[in-house]
């Protein structure tokens, strides 16, 4: 009604509901599949759907804002949790791309095009894994310095890489840009000590150039390498609290060290953690500002939001695309003020100029199409987002306490403190994923079969020693590059039968299922409808899956079995957790959605002889 002012309730036609009634809902779902002997009470019923990500943060199926819940506050005030600053309408972030070709006219030329379609800052990796310090100017020589800030990363040259975007940026009308100094986190990649002693020097050359900052805090080294969310804001917080107190040390003020630190994070395909993530590291960054005495307004981290390497797979690459886009997406609702999508093709090696404009499109179509830069933090008030930026931003405090008690981050890298504890967030991530409970789509679920491998130029890799960077779905390639061998060994793939059993109805969806299954390790499934069809046609020596429904094991399973053990088959398995349907029946094991997945295929592809170590594709 025009002119009003009273609230709009928009419940105020519906029934109020209850917590208990929506418990009993639940129940009524949760044990629809359930025996009458292992019914759940409402209770249960809604503790069974609770998860946990890395770094033991809880999801709950429901999240219920308490009537005491504190006000939300404003963006661009503290604690920032809310984003840093209001998002201006033309502009909501920075679209910035890396360039780490080490061919300058290639690089030159890619700086150009990005800058031409879109892309309003150019970010250059420098080094043994990049472009030589030296060839920067060459690279910049197309930029308008004066509209796209340019920052510069490094992890075996850092002060070359700083020192040639200052000769670059001297003198200009420069719109700004970051020198990318970040001892600690390349002392992390590289197993070298950190040495911080340059960094009041690098502030000091950065302010005398218009809007020029001297440090990132790159911690996606620990993401990559398998650290949790939680753990990622901890050492990004810690490493940050490490460059104050040293510049304190040589001179410079917490409030003028702020200003010059901006954080380069990681953004995966779980779009709400990303979206609290970045939430919780403001928080506890302006945390941070308030005990050093920095003023109010300068305690809102800068932060660069980055697609996770973690996440890329090198088989079925094209749905990196889809998982960028996921990540863009909580990026942005989680206020990043700059975004950089790396292109699909990343894992497969240095990047062609389709899949660079297809990274890049992927945030401008976001922001200038779907618009989802046009509200700033969009998630505020959504219950589930403000309870997982809590949690986040508690567990990362706590983390990052235990750091500072251990001497602080570089004692805490340097001693093993950190790499140990990242190895217990991976192990624990691995049992996930070997078991695909963290599904990866096109690789672990429904593979890509048959495909063919992408051919990039080679990256150089950066020097190893300290925490190496590892791709979840490493573990999965392994298995297909075995199977891989096997082919170029016999001239056919590994290749497991399935026996149906019964009708269609019955078989189809445990053959359908145990096909995608044993696809994830490159081993194809050939089904034959019928024991007695499979051993008419040949001697299966090789594994057999029997796949039916209870009843149509129940009906044939025994008579298949005994007729398959005469044909000379060795090895049988059964499809789903059927074992007790099959009562006395000799089968060598099941194949069902929980198991070991990984350690499934990898001893199969033991049994079918398969090469320990298949040569990458």
């Amino acid at each position: 009604m025009s002119g009003t002012t009273e609230a709009m309730s928009l419940a105020a036609d519906f029934p109020p509901q209850t917590h208990q009634a929506w418990q009993d809902l639940v129940a009524g779902v949760v044990n629809k599949s359930r025996g009458e002997d292992a019914k759940l009470s409402p209770t249960e019923a809604e503790e069974s759907l609770r998860s946990k990500v890395p770094g033991g943060v809880v999801i709950n199926p429901l999240y219920l804002a308490p009537d005491d819940s504190p006000a939300l506050g404003m963006p661009g005030q503290m604690p920032f949790t809310r984003g840093r600053e209001l998002r201006p309408v033309g502009m909501p972030w920075d679209v910035r791309q890396l360039h780490d070709d080490p061919d300058v006219a290639l690089t030159r030329a890619a700086i150009l095009d990005d800058l031409e379609h879109g892309v309003t800052s150019v970010w250059v990796h420098i080094g043994a894994d990049g472009l030589a310090a030296g060839d920067l100017a060459e690279a910049l020589a197309d930029v308008r310095l004066d509209l796209a800030p340019v920052v510069v990363s490094s992890v075996t040259d850092q002060a070359e890489a700083a020192d040639s975007l200052l000769v670059v940026l001297s003198g200009a009308n420069g719109a700004g840009g970051n020198l990318g100094l970040d001892p600690i986190s390349a002392a992390a990649r590289t197993g070298a000590a950190a040495d911080l002693g340059g960094l009041a020097g690098y502030v000091a050359k950065a302010a005398r150039v218009d809007s020029v900052r001297a440090i990132t805090v790159d911690s996606r080294v620990y993401r990559d390498a398998g650290a949790s969310a939680v753990d990622e804001i901890a050492y990004a917080v810690a490493t940050g609290v490490a460059y104050l107190r040293r510049l304190e040390t040589d001179g410079v003020g917490a409030a003028d060290a702020f200003r010059h630190i901006e954080f380069r994070v990681s953004a995966t395909a779980d779009q709400f953690l990303t979206t609290a993530a970045l939430r919780a590291l403001r928080r506890v960054w302006a945390r941070v500002g308030e005990l050093c005495g920095v003023p109010g307004p300068d305690r809102g981290a800068r932060t660069h939001a980055v697609t996770a390497l973690r996440m890329f797979t090198r088989d079925d690459p094209w749905v990196n695309v889809l998982r960028s886009t996921l990540a863009t997406f909580g990026a942005s609702v989680g206020g990043a003020n700059a975004i950089t999508v790396l292109p699909y093709d990343t894992v497969a090696g240095l990047p062609e100029k389709f899949s660079r404009r297809l990274a890049r499109n992927t945030q401008i179509v976001l922001a200038d199409e779907a618009n989802v830069g046009r509200v700033t933090d969009p998630a505020g008030g959504s219950w589930y987002v403000e309870a997982l930026t809590d949690e986040l931003a508690a567990a990362a405090w706590t983390a990052f306490q235990e750091i500072e008690a251990a001497g602080g981050m570089p004692r805490a890298i340097a001693e093993g403190i950190v790499a140990a504890r990242i190895a217990a967030t991976r192990d624990e991530e691995a049992a996930r994923i070997a078991n695909r409970r963290e599904p990866l789509t096109g690789v672990s679920m429904f593979p890509l079969t048959g495909e063919t491998a992408l051919t990039r130029r080679t990256r150089v890799s950066a020097p190893a020693g300290g925490l190496a960077p590892h791709r979840d779905s490493q573990v999965w390639e392994v298995l297909r590059d075995r199977a891989s061998a096997y082919a170029a060994q016999h001239g056919s793939p590994p290749a497991v039968t399935v026996v149906a059993l019964g009708s269609r109805r019955d078989f189809g969806a445990r053959e359908m299922f145990v096909t995608n299954l044993l696809a994830a390790g490159g081993i194809v499934a050939t089904t034959v409808e019928g024991a007695g069809t499979a051993v008419g046609e040949a001697r299966h020596t090789g594994p057999v899956v029997l796949a039916s429904s209870p009843k149509g094991y129940a009906a044939g399973a025994a008579d298949a079995v005994a007729a398959l053990r005469a044909a000379g088959t060795e090895t049988i398995y059964v499809a789903g957790r059927a074992r007790r349907e099959l009562g006395e029946t000799d089968v060598d094991g099941e194949i069902y959605d929980g198991m070991d997945v990984v350690a499934f295929l990898s001893g199969l592809l033991d049994r079918l002889g398969a090469p320990a170590e298949g040569a990458e594709r």
